[in-house]
C-alpha cells in the first residue's frame, strides 16, 4: 500500500467515526426526547427547574432637544441566599445588615430581621425575600456596600429581582400621544404601540429553580439568554410649545364645557409635529387624554373645507376674486333643503365679492358659486379636490388613522344636495391632520408633504433609522392660484370671521370652520364642530396649526369666537420666544465706522493676523472658537462668538463673501447672491431652523 492509499484510508476511517459520533449523538437526543421525555419533565418539575422569560428594558421616548418623555425605569425586590457566606463574614455581619434593613424598611426590628435570617440559614434556604417593597437603583447601589451583601450575589447571596416600571417625567403632557404601556408590559396606543418593534427589544431566557413559599430563584447558566434591549424613539415634539399649546387649548375646554378639543402645530417646510393634544371631557367635568381625535377622529369638516371649494373653482379657471355672486337673505334653496348663512337672521348679506364670501364664510355664496360652474359637471369638482391629496390617507407614522370620506358622484349616498353642502363641508370626513396638511401645502407653496412626529431611532448615539417627511404632491394648484388662495385666508384675519385674533405685529392667514353635529343621522343646531385652520407668519410662514373644539356650549361656539383664539395663543408665544421674527429687536452688534477698520465679522484666526499688524488692539471673550464678530470694547476690538447650532441659520451679516459661502453652503443651503462687498442683508434670519436645499439670498454693498 503506497503513502497516498494510506492517507485516504485514514480519511475514510476518520470520516466513518465522524458519522458513527454524530449518529449516536442524534440517537441519544431522540431518545432524552421522545421515549424518555416524559420521565425527565417529571423529574424536572420535582427539582423544580424552568427557563423563564427575562423581560428587555424598553426603549426610550424623547422629545426635540433630547428632553425625556417616557423611559423605563428600573426597581427591584431584594432577596437573599444566607447559605452562601462564610461563617466568618455572616457572623461578623449579620447584625450591622439588620440593623440598616431595619432602618431602611421600617417594616421589623433589628431582632426579628436577624432570627428571620439565621433561621434561613440553618434549614439551608436558598432563597428568602427580605420584603417585597420594590427599591429604586439609587437604593440599590447604596444596599450593596452593606454588610455581607459587598461581597456580591456569588459570595456574599444577596439576589436583586429587577423589574421596570414606566414613567412619564412630563407626567399627562402629550399623554395619547406619546402612549402608553399596561401592566404586563405591552404597548397599548400611541407611539408606544406604533413604534413597539424597536421600543420593545428582545425578551431573553433564563433558568431558575423554585424554591420553597414558590418563588423562583435564578440559577445563572451559561445556556441563559441575555435581553436585547431596545431602542431609542426620537420625535418632533418641542416640550415648551407642546406645553403651551395643551394648556391653551385646556382653557378654551374649560370655559365652554366643550366635549372634547384637539390642537396640532407643524413646522410648514419640514412637516414635522411640533405639538399634538388631544382632551376629552369626562363624567367629572376635567379633561384627560384618552383619544387621539386629531389622527383619528373623523368628521364633517366644516367651513375649512371651502378652501379646497375655491382651489377647484380657481384651477378650472371659473371665478376672480373680484366677481361677485348674490346671497340674497342668505338663504337659498336646492332641490328640497335650505342652505342658510350665519347672517340669515340679519337679512343677509346681500351681494358679495368672491373674496368677501370667502372671509365671511358665506355658505349660500360658496355652494352658489360651486353649483353654478359644476352643477352639470359635479365629479370635475370632485376630482380636482382629490388631485391634491385631499382625501386620501397620509400613511402617518402613528397607527390609526383615519380613512377620509370624500364621495364620488356614483356612491349611493349621492343626491341632487350632495354638491352644493359638500362645497361648505358636509357630507364628507376629514381628520383635522389630514386638514392641516392641506392647508400647509397652501403654506409652503403648493407644496403638500407629509406629517412626521418622529425623526429616528437610535441605540445610543448610533442611529438606526432616520425619517424624513415625503412629498404627497409637489404642485396642489397653480401659482396664481395659491397666490389667491394666500390673500383669501389672510383676508379672513385682516377683516372676516377671524379677525379677533388680528394683531399689529405678525400677520395670520387662516379659515374658521363651524360644522353642525351628526347626530343619530340629523345635523343638529347650535351643537358645533368649531375650527380653525391657518399658517403664520403669512408672509413668510414657519409654522401650521389646527385646533378643533367640539360641542363648545354658549352663544359664541363658531369658530372664531372658540378655535381662532387658542391659535393665537400658540401663534404669539411663539412670536414672542422666536427673536428671529422681531425686526425691530434684531441685535446689530457691528463695529462703527471711524476709528477702526470696516471689521464686521470672519474667521477669527484671519481677522486677528490683520488686526496685529495693523497694531489694533484686539482680544477673544471666548476660547476656541473659529468665527467671530466684532464689538466695540474702549479703545479695542472684542470678538464675540458668531457660530450657531447646527440646525440653525447662521448670521452671516458683515462677513465676505468667500466667508459667508462657506458657511452657508456647508449647511446645506443655497445661496443666491447680489451686489458686490460685504454681507448687507440675508433672506432669511439668522436663528431660524434650516431646511437642507432651501435658497438664502444674500445682499452685498
Amino acid at each position: 500500500m503506497n503513502i497516498k492509499e494510506s492517507i485516504l484510508l485514514r480519511v475514510r476511517i476518520a470520516f466513518l467515526a465522524v458519522i458513527a459520533f454524530v449518529l449516536v449523538v442524534i440517537y441519544r437526543i431522540a431518545d432524552i426526547q421522545f421515549v424518555q421525555g416524559d420521565e425527565w419533565r417529571k423529574e424536572a418539575q420535582e427539582i423544580g427547574l424552568d427557563y423563564k422569560t427575562i423581560k428587555a428594558t424598553r426603549g426610550s421616548i424623547y422629545a426635540d432637544g433630547n428632553d425625556l418623555m417616557a423611559t423605563s425605569l428600573p426597581f427591584y425586590k431584594i432577596a437573599f441566599d444566607p447559605s452562601l457566606a462564610n461563617d466568618n463574614t455572616f457572623k461578623t455581619g449579620i447584625d450591622s445588615l439588620s440593623l440598616l434593613l431595619s432602618k431602611f424598611f421600617r417594616d421589623r426590628s433589628p431582632g426579628e430581621y436577624r432570627k428571620k435570617i439565621s433561621e434561613a440559614r440553618q434549614s439551608r434556604k436558598r432563597y428568602l425575600v427580605l420584603n417585597n417593597n420594590l427599591i429604586n437603583y439609587q437604593n440599590k447601589e447604596m444596599m450593596e456596600k452593606w454588610p455581607i451583601f459587598r461581597e456580591g450575589q456569588m459570595i456574599g447571596g444577596v439576589i436583586f429581582d429587577k423589574f421596570d416600571e414606566r414613567h412619564r417625567p412630563f407626567k399627562t403632557l402629550a399623554q395619547r400621544t406619546i402612549g402608553g404601556v399596561n401592566k404586563d408590559g405591552e404597548a397599548t396606543v400611541g407611539i408606544e404601540k406604533s413604534y413597539d418593534q424597536f421600543l420593545a427589544g428582545q425578551d431573553g431566557k433564563g433558568l431558575y429553580q423554585r424554591i420553597a413559599g414558590g418563588n423562583w430563584m435564578p440559577v445563572n447558566v451559561a445556556s441563559d439568554v441575555k435581553p436585547r434591549n431596545g431602542y431609542d424613539v426620537y420625535t418632533t415634539i418641542d416640550i415648551n410649545l407642546q406645553d403651551v399649546a395643551q394648556n391653551s387649548l385646556l382653557r378654551q375646554l374649560e370655559k365652554y364645557g366643550a366635549a372634547y378639543g384637539t390642537v396640532v402645530l407643524m413646522e410648514v417646510k419640514t412637516g414635522e409635529i411640533k405639538a399634538m393634544s388631544n382632551l376629552t371631557r369626562t363624567e367629572s367635568g376635567s379633561y384627560v387624554e384618552d383619544y387621539n381625535y386629531a389622527v383619528q377622529g373623523l368628521n364633517d369638516p366644516g367651513s375649512t373645507f371651502k378652501l379646497a371649494s375655491m382651489l377647484a373653482l380657481l384651477e378650472a379657471d371659473k371665478i376672480e376674486l373680484t366677481d361677485s355672486v348674490d346671497t340674497g337673505d342668505g338663504t337659498v334653496k336646492f332641490y328640497d333643503r335650505t342652505m342658510e348663512d350665519q347672517s340669515a337672521s340679519k337679512g343677509g348679506y346681500g351681494k358679495l365679492t368672491v373674496q368677501e364670501v370667502f372671509e365671511k364664510s358665506s355658505n349660500v355664496g360658496v355652494s352658489k358659486l360651486v353649483d353654478q360652474y359644476f352643477g352639470k359637471n359635479p365629479q370635475r369638482y370632485i376630482d380636482i379636490i382629490k388631485s391634491t391629496g385631499l382625501g386620501k390617507p397620509l400613511d402617518f407614522q402613528m397607527m390609526g388613522e383615519g380613512i377620509p370620506y370624500i364621495k364620488n358622484v356614483d356612491d349611493k349616498s349621492w343626491s341632487g344636495t350632495s354638491l352644493p353642502w359638500m362645497s361648505v363641508g358636509y357630507e364628507t370626513a376629514i381628520t383635522p391632520l389630514q386638514t392641516l396638511a392641506f392647508y400647509n401645502a397652501v403654506a409652503n407653496d403648493g407644496k403638500m408633504i407629509q406629517p412626521i412626529i418622529v425623526k429616528s431611532i437610535r441605540k445610543g448615539n448610533q442611529i438606526v433609522e432616520e425619517f424624513e417627511a415625503k412629498t404627497l404632491d409637489k404642485k396642489i394648484a397653480s401659482k396664481a392660484t395659491l397666490e389667491k388662495l394666500k390673500i383669501m385666508l389672510e383676508g379672513v384675519v385682516e377683516r372676516g370671521t377671524a379677525k379677533n385674533i388680528k394683531n399689529d405685529f405678525y400677520k395670520i392667514a387662516g379659515k374658521t370652520g363651524t360644522a353642525q353635529k351628526l347626530m343619530n343621522g340629523r345635523y343638529y343646531k347650535q351643537r358645533y364642530y368649531a375650527s380653525f385652520a391657518g399658517y403664520f407668519p403669512a408672509d413668510e410662514p414657519l409654522y401650521s396649526c389646527i385646533v378643533v373644539i367640539d360641542y363648545p356650549k354658549g352663544w359664541n361656539s363658531f369658530g372664531g369666537d372658540v378655535s381662532a383664539p387658542v391659535f393665537k395663543e400658540i401663534a404669539d408665544m411663539i412670536f414672542a420666544l422666536d427673536l428671529g421674527l422681531h425686526d425691530t429687536f434684531k441685535e446689530e452688534r457691528l463695529a462703527k465706522e471711524g476709528t477702526f477698520p470696516v471689521i464686521r465679522a470672519g474667521n477669527y484666526d484671519e481677522l486677528n493676523q490683520l488686526l496685529n499688524e495693523f497694531g489694533i488692539s484686539n482680544h477673544m471673550e471666548e476660547e476656541n472658537v473659529e468665527w467671530v464678530r466684532a464689538s466695540i470694547s474702549n479703545n479695542a476690538i472684542a470678538w464675540k462668538s458668531n457660530h450657531s447650532e447646527s440646525s440653525l441659520v447662521p448670521n452671516v451679516e458683515g462677513m465676505t463673501l468667500r466667508d459667508a459661502l462657506y458657511i452657508l453652503e456647508n449647511k446645506g443651503l443655497k445661496v443666491s447672491v447680489s451686489g458686490t462687498g460685504r454681507v448687507l442683508r440675508q433672506s432669511v434670519s439668522s436663528g431660524r431652523r434650516i431646511v437642507k436645499g432651501t435658497t438664502i439670498t444674500i445682499e452685498l454693498g
